[in-house]
């Protein structure tokens, strides 16, 4: 089983990537929230922690091997834990990833069905059944936060905002702005202040941190 791939990101499309190396073109299919991120590392080496499945061809075809990738090995760990949900496939699971894992993990760990079904593929019946499969399982990936907070920044501290509203007036969107803090804070929980939480989100955008 393939775990790893490294090599030229090639090639960046809606729901995959295609890397090269020794003249050998992978396509491997990514979570949609990863696409920016990937992004930066266009006609750059990177490695992807990989999965393997084979996928069934219609009307009885023969079986296609596919590779799903991930950045981060949280995010792979992450997927592997969603995927033993019943009902979640390797395509309805990796689809369902619309949004970082930490905002999802923090649903699950808060109970939030509401907010899950607001995942691609995911309704009412879906997110029950998948809090009540995972919920306690996934507080070493999500982030804390005031559970009486609903807004778009719920999970984030009082440092982790301030560092957001920094980088929104620098001209960033707010939706990049979170997703690079909640990168970060997998990467590195131990950051302090605003302005290392501001240094930490320019590292993710730009790919430097790995």
């Amino acid at each position: 089983m393939k775990v790893r791939v490294t090599g030229t990101l090639a090639e960046v499309q809606e729901d995959s990537v295609v890397l090269e190396r020794d003249g050998i073109a992978w396509e491997v299919l990514i979570p949609r929230f990863a696409l920016g991120e990937l992004a930066t590392y266009r006609g750059r080496e990177v490695t992807l922690h990989t999965l393997e499945f084979l996928e069934g061809g219609q009307n009885g075809g023969p079986l296609t091997p596919r590779l799903i990738g991930f950045l981060h090995p949280e995010d792979k760990a992450f997927y592997r834990r969603f995927l033993a949900v019943k009902g979640m496939g390797p395509r309805k699971s990796l689809k369902a990833f619309a949004e970082p894992v930490a905002r999802i993990a923090t649903w699950i760990e808060e109970g939030d069905a509401k907010s899950l079904t607001q995942l691609p593929g995911i309704g009412k019946r879906a997110a029950e059944l998948i809090i009540a499969q995972l919920r306690g399982k996934m507080s070493d990936l999500s982030l804390g936060g005031d559970a009486g907070d609903k807004g778009p920044t719920a999970t984030f501290n009082q440092s982790q905002r301030d560092a957001i509203e920094v980088l929104i007036a620098w001209g960033d969107a707010r939706t990049d702005v979170e997703r690079w803090l909640e990168r970060a804070a997998q990467l590195d929980p131990d950051i302090d202040t605003a302005e290392d939480w501001v240094r930490a989100a320019y590292r993710i955008k730009t790919g430097a941190a790995g």
